[in-house]
């Protein structure tokens, strides 16, 4: 045990992490988009909608036990900041246990979780066998993802941005690699894209083993009693139970946004997802910024530094301000030419073009969604965030069936009502949740 971690937080500790950051998040999704990529090039409409399928189902199934990286990252970033130099260690060790357990559950419910999603999907019987036949294979990647979520917040929280950066290029970088190789080369099919998304995954795992042995403070050694403290597990459940209730809720947004932009027709649904793509840029940056705030308000937490706090919390906003009009800028000078690029579909075009203007918008409201986001994970305000949360999808779901008679443009105005609802909820419980925390100091 040292002395607690006092930094001085500026704009160079931010983008230090934030930057990062935000190339990691970039590389996220591509190891569906790879695979839909190759499988893309065999010309065969019902594997590239089984692979297009079955990625959309992995992504959001992991995303929805992103606490492991949120978890591990704020207790990570507190612990550097109190000075504890044995604690890392062990709460990596709990996140690898969690992982496991988590990812040997999926496998062994693969049968009736496979059921279940195939069904509310609801594709052709074609794109549902070569789904299906991605989905067997690359269930069996769960444990190693999930616990390169927990080696990705682990490096972040311990402010080695750069490392974990490293990481997700390497994964991308073999997926791509792999893909390639047993889908174009050896002409695999869409078994060939599963193989490699779980040979990316497993390769990930074994370098961030090693990477993270070389930073953790005397080796992976750790006592039963500090693994298994009971305050630390029970804190570390409780945690994470919130933040898992809160992705739920995020997802139904955007689940349900999805699912009504079905109903409104094939057109609708094809302009709303060309859209979509405008949002996942901006999110990835503005996530970038969360995960700058997780860690730098969770060190000032572990140093009981409210200074640093009210700092780090003041530069995530406004830099994230910053890039949201910059971003706002840019959709809405080249929106209509990345929508031409996008789709090649006269009508489809149109409809985007009507939506743009929401697009254009989201980042600013978002800035404090994510933001947010980011500072309450790294305080571990995980019970106050879950309730905002829940609090946040009720006025969604009130405003789109307050505005249903507007359509698609309803849709879009209940989405916007729960980017200010999420954000806005948060900062107004803020000064609350600053005063109790540091004046435990």
């Amino acid at each position: 045990m040292h002395a607690p971690v006092h930094p001085k937080v500026g704009t160079r500790e931010v983008f230090a992490i934030a930057g990062p950051a935000m190339v990691a998040n970039l590389t996220t999704p591509l190891i569906g988009i790879v695979s839909t990529t190759a499988i893309g090039r065999l010309d065969d409409a019902a594997l590239l909608g089984g692979v297009a399928m079955a990625s959309v189902i992995f992504d959001c199934l992991f995303w929805l036990f992103g606490f492991l990286r949120m978890s591990t990252l704020a207790f990570t970033a507190q612990s550097l900041g109190a000075g504890d130099t044995r604690e890392p260690t062990a709460i990596l060790a709990r996140g690898f246990i969690v992982a496991g357990l988590i990812g040997a559950a999926l496998i062994v419910l693969q049968l009736p979780l496979a059921a279940l999603l195939f069904d509310l999907m609801g594709g052709s019987e074609g794109v549902t066998q070569a789904a299906k036949t991605y989905f067997k294979i690359r269930i069996w990647s769960s444990p190693f993802a999930l616990a390169n979520y927990v080696i990705l917040g682990w490096l972040i929280g311990q402010a080695r941005a750069n490392s974990a950066l490293m990481l997700q290029v390497v994964i991308n970088l073999v997926n791509m690699a792999a893909t390639i190789l047993l889908v174009l080369v050896y002409d695999t099919g869409i078994a060939g894209a599963a193989i490699a998304a779980l040979l990316s995954e497993a390769v990930g795992f074994a370098l961030g083993v090693i990477v993270c042995r070389h930073y953790a403070d005397g080796g992976f050694a750790v006592p039963y009693a500090t693994l298994l403290d009971r305050d630390k597990l029970l804190r570390l459940l409780a945690v994470n139970t919130d933040i898992l209730i809160r992705t739920a809720a995020l997802i139904a947004v955007f689940l349900f946004f999805t699912a009504k932009g079905a109903q409104a027709g094939d057109v609708t649904l094809a302009a709303n997802s060309v859209l979509n793509n405008f949002l996942l840029v901006s999110a990835f940056f503005l996530d970038g910024l969360a995960n700058a705030a997780q860690q730098l308000c969770g060190r000032a937490v572990g140093a009981r530094d409210a200074t640093g706090f009210a700092d780090s919390t003041r530069l995530v906003l406004l830099w994230g301000l910053g890039f949201a009009l910059v971003v706002s800028g840019l959709f809405a000078l080249f929106g209509p030419h990345l929508i031409d690029f996008m789709t090649a579909s006269d009508d489809v075009r149109r409809a985007a073009r009507e939506f743009l203007p929401f697009v254009v918008l989201a980042p600013i409201p978002g800035v404090f969604a994510f933001g947010f986001d980011g500072i309450y994970i790294g305080a571990t305000w995980a019970r106050e965030m879950r309730n905002l949360m829940l609090a946040s999808l009720l006025i969604f779901l009130a405003a789109w069936w307050a505005l249903q008679s507007l359509g698609n443009a309803g849709l879009w105005c209940a989405l916007m009502a729960s980017y200010l609802s999420r954000g806005g909820l948060q900062a107004a419980r803020y000064p609350a949740q600053f005063r109790a925390t540091f004046s435990k100091s």
